[in-house]
């Protein structure tokens, strides 16, 4: 069955798009423009809300502000972390990041300037609450169950191979992805109250060098919920101007339901055309499609 409109993380306004032009060529012709080709998109025209003065700032106190940042992840979260896109917002810089080491996850930072100077405000990190920790829990679903996320990999792949559709590029992830486990096909949703994976979590905030063995003994296996863990599949069409494939989609939630190698979890599949909204990272647009699939067994 043929869900839409449901999940979606940035909503785009029909209005916002088509503005008051009262060219009708003109209109459809700017709004295309605002659009990337899923496979050329790194990340360039991404834009946050009169965030423009906040952007040059931030490139001229790039070097402070990315040490600040390293010296917070370190801190708080003993993480090390590489950079990869600052974007300018109304109070300060976005920072962009990914973790080092086997715990997995993109995320950011926000890092505020002083009002009515070019300083920033020195060691005043911070980031938006439980995005952080959200992170580190996917990455340790990942850590503790990979082999059946790399046969979900391996699947994806081979669904990529063989059908016209596409995933995002590493790059956009990179630049402006920001939302925990991500990879080119799909990225997880972790919800603050599941009791399975709390105990790994908090072994692993409490000794970072926790053998995977003791993470995986730990692990709650009777407390999971399928909705405790989303995995959020998001592909595109591969050629532009050519409308969703519902046969792509019922393609990967029927084998979704059929395979017994794949993570639990609740699973959204969405395909979307081919474009990528420049300023704001989305796909899932009005002509979008998705279905659910429920893992729970």
């Amino acid at each position: 069955m043929v869900r839409q409109n449901k999940w979606v993380k940035y909503v785009i306004g029909l209005s916002l798009l088509l503005g008051a032009c009262t060219n009708a060529n003109s209109t459809q012709q700017e709004v295309k423009d605002q659009y990337a080709r899923v496979q050329d998109y790194t990340g360039e025209g991404y834009r946050l809300m009169n965030g423009a003065e906040n952007d040059k700032i931030a490139e001229a106190n790039r070097d402070e502000v990315e040490k600040a940042v390293k010296a917070f992840f370190m801190k708080n979260y003993e993480t090390g972390v590489k950079i990869h896109n600052l974007v300018g917002n109304k109070d300060g810089v976005t920072v962009f990041l990914e973790s080092k080491g086997p715990v997995h996850f993109y995320t950011y930072a926000l890092v505020p300037f002083h009002q009515g100077t070019e300083d920033r405000m020195i060691g005043d990190v911070r980031t938006q609450e439980e995005e952080v920790e959200r992170g580190i829990r996917e990455g340790l679903y990942r850590l503790i169950f990979e082999e059946k996320f790399k046969n979900l990999d391996s699947y994806l792949e081979k669904v990529v191979s063989e059908e016209k559709v596409v995933g995002r590029t590493v790059e956009s992830l990179q630049n402006v992805g920001g939302s925990g486990y991500m990879t080119p096909y799909y990225f997880m949703s972790s919800l603050n109250s599941d009791e399975a994976i709390k105990p790994v979590y908090e072994l692993y905030m409490k000794d970072h060098q926790t053998s995977i063995e003791t993470l995986i003994q730990v692990y709650e296996g009777n407390l999971f919920e399928a909705d405790d863990l989303r995995i959020n599949i998001m592909l595109f069409m591969k050629e532009e101007d050519v409308q969703p494939s519902e046969e792509v989609m019922e393609r990967i939630a029927n084998d979704i339901k059929e395979r017994n190698d794949f993570p639990k979890g609740t699973y959204r599949v969405a395909i979307n055309d081919n474009g990528v909204h420049k300023e704001s990272f989305e796909g899932f647009k009005d002509n979008s499609i998705e279905q659910e699939v429920i893992k729970g067994e």
